[in-house]
């Protein structure tokens, strides 16, 4: 072979890999992290339905969860949520971001009326204790409803539910338990209105479960990643302006959950609906599993937290005192009293200090059993890329305040038009 000729084949084989790594990278979406990327690409994946419709999609999870089915072959996902996506969405063919109301039944019949709808991963909700009570039944549950209804009505026999394992907290501590072994719903008395709502939904999904319309429930435990609204934003803007505190001793554990692990576990959750499976009608929990911290399945909460917070150049929260528990549930007691007084939202309340001073960790042998689920992304990876990304991304724009009325300005935007929509289906 000459010179010319080998010269020749070079520029070939140049081509095809620039050609290769140009459709690779048109089909990864441009927001996500080099970790998410190469979670995307270092893996085959099972093929996802054609076309997908994902409700809540403009939400933290919902946002990940649309590009990730893209990424992973689907032709078109539907975004369905109340909001428009945000100006750096991924602007792609094969993705619609449609602005519609989960309560509104025409609204979510018009939307399933789509044809060929492989599946719907139902993840529309009000999230978190800072709703209006009423929003949360008219979202969580009559939304669910709605779904369920339009769904039936036109063929689609697949919908994976975004649950939450507060439908099943008691207050209790959850040390290591299983879905089994946690209490089962309906419980008697519900630690908050979201996960009384969110249990309603589940419970009206799995009555309908059959070997003809089948579903699945799976939930998280504290999402965390890059372009986080509600989790990390809340905490570290009280850390910010001094405000936050170890509540109790500090050495409570719990399990967390990167958002693409979370994404991969709903996604594969499909796959697990088929006629007779295990997984028809459950409830399955997926977090970072034994990547977490020596193997085991949780870390410390404080300590690791308190990782984000130094990151960002705030005082270490061991360096101030502690705040007793009996203490902060008299003073959260106050401040719910006050708050429902004068319409006023406050980021302490009592569930807020038992979620923040229980063990909350999970034994997800389950999902690793019925839905083959592994973490796709290990949590110091994915942990150190999301501080990092906070320290690049989140610090520059925090402006100063008081830290003790109010949540996160995106988080308070979107309970907004959540409410105002909701009013106006009525």
């Amino acid at each position: 072979m000459n010179d010319r000729v080998l010269a020749i084949l070079l520029k070939i084989l140049l081509c095809r890999f620039i050609l290769t790594t140009a459709a690779m990278s048109a089909n990864l979406a441009p927001a996500s992290s080099p970790l998410q990327r190469k979670a995307a690409t270092s893996q085959t994946y099972p093929p996802v339905p054609e076309i997908c419709v994902v409700t809540g999609g403009t939400g933290f999870v919902g946002i990940r969860l649309v590009e990730m089915l893209v990424e992973r072959g689907a032709k078109k996902v539907i975004s369905f949520d109340v909001v428009p996506p945000p100006a750096n969405a991924w602007i792609h063919p094969n993705i619609e971001w449609r602005v519609g109301d989960i309560t509104d039944k025409k609204a979510v019949d018009k939307l399933l009326s789509e044809p060929g709808i492989g599946c719907v991963w139902h993840n529309a909700a009000a999230v978190g204790p800072f709703h209006p009570k009423d929003l949360y039944y008219k979202v969580n549950y009559k939304g669910t409803l709605n779904i369920i209804e339009s769904a039936k009505k036109h063929g689609i026999n697949k919908i994976v539910f975004s649950s939450s394992p507060s439908t099943r907290f008691t207050g209790a501590d959850v040390d290591g338990l299983t879905e089994d072994e946690m209490p089962k719903l309906p419980l008697k008395k519900y630690m908050q209105t979201y996960a009384e709502t969110k249990a309603m939904g589940e419970m009206a999904l799995s009555k309908e479960c059959t070997n003809e319309f089948m579903t699945v429930a799976v939930a998280p435990h504290q999402v965390y990643g890059p372009r986080d609204n509600l989790f990390l934003p809340n905490l570290l803007e009280a850390a910010m302006n001094g405000k936050l505190r170890i509540f109790g001793e500090g050495y409570n554990r719990i399990c967390f959950t990167h958002v693409d692990n979370y994404c991969h576990g709903l996604i594969i959750a499909e796959k697990a609906l088929y006629p007779d499976s295990p997984a028809l009608g459950k409830f399955y929990i997926v977090t970072d599993g034994k990547t977490h911290p020596d193997g085991e399945q949780y870390l410390i909460f404080w300590k690791i937290l308190d990782e984000a917070v130094k990151a960002m150049g705030f005082k270490s929260l061991w360096e101030k005192a502690h705040l007793p528990k009996a203490l902060l549930m008299f003073v959260a007691g106050i401040c719910e009293f006050v708050g429902k007084l004068f319409n006023i939202t406050f980021k302490l309340n009592k569930f807020n200090v038992i979620v923040l001073t229980m063990h909350r960790w999970f034994d997800i042998k389950a999902a690793e059993n019925d839905l083959k689920f592994t973490p796709i992304i290990g949590f110091r990876e994915g942990w150190d890329e999301t501080v990092a990304w906070f320290k690049e991304n989140w610090l520059p724009e925090q402006p100063r305040s008081s830290g003790l009325f109010g949540i996160a300005k995106a988080t308070q935007n979107k309970i907004d038009i959540q409410d105002l929509s909701a009013k106006k289906v009525q």
